[in-house]
């Protein structure tokens, strides 16, 4: 059997299951969507994001693009950013990478592989520059894996902060709603997610810390 006549008959077997557990998935799934959160994740065939989150369908608005990078200038990105803010009104925006990303290790490292793949190249264009910016920072890693790790923690928090610059989110910020914004990082090695950055509105800051207070 070929693999995409597997796969066909894999979903019908997932179909069923799904019926089984829960019958009316479907027809509700039919009326509409109403995700919780927006993921922007990274191509990597490694890191399906409902998977590795236990999440059931309908519950994750879901964008990928290799190294989970977001480009002001793309059509693509900035089209997804304005359905999830204004027509779906997601309460969180998760921009998540994982360690040992193929697009972080080359922009790292660069040589022959990106001269191969332009297109891959010009889209990795911040990435490289984030680590031409942290070089003397990066020197201090002795292995090539513990150095493309920091770059992924670097480069999440760095799409976390260029979100929170952008306009559909500021917008949204000032007329009190949502999103939230976090960074996560998965680890192949374990299955385990991490947060390692995270930014509100102001305002949502302050409504935490009185509610602290009592």
């Amino acid at each position: 059997m070929q693999f995409f006549d597997r796969l066909l008959l894999e979903n019908r077997a997932w179909a069923d299951n799904m019926k089984a557990s829960d019958p009316e998935i479907f027809e509700r799934l039919h009326q509409g969507q109403s995700p919780s959160a927006l993921w922007i994740g990274c191509c990597d065939s490694r890191v399906p994001a409902e998977q590795i989150c236990n999440a059931k369908p309908g519950e994750l608005f879901i964008h990928r693009n290799i190294a989970n990078l977001v480009h002001e200038d793309d059509a693509n990105v900035s089209s997804v950013l304005e359905y999830a803010i204004h027509a779906l009104e997601v309460d969180h925006i998760i921009v998540c990478g994982h360690r040992g990303c193929g697009g972080i290790q080359a922009a790292v490292t660069g040589g022959d592989t990106l001269q191969a793949l332009p297109y891959v190249d010009k889209h990795l264009g911040q990435v490289k520059r984030l680590v031409a910016e942290r070089k003397e920072e990066l020197d201090r890693f002795s292995r090539l894996s513990d150095k493309v790790d920091h770059v992924v923690e670097l480069n999440v928090i760095a799409q976390v902060e260029r979100l929170s610059s952008l306009p559909l989110v500021n917008e949204s910020w000032e007329a009190r709603r949502a999103p939230s914004l976090h960074g996560w990082v998965y680890d192949l090695a374990s299955g385990h997610l991490e947060e390692v950055y995270r930014r509100e509105a102001e305002w949502a800051d302050q409504d935490w810390r009185q509610a602290a207070a009592g």
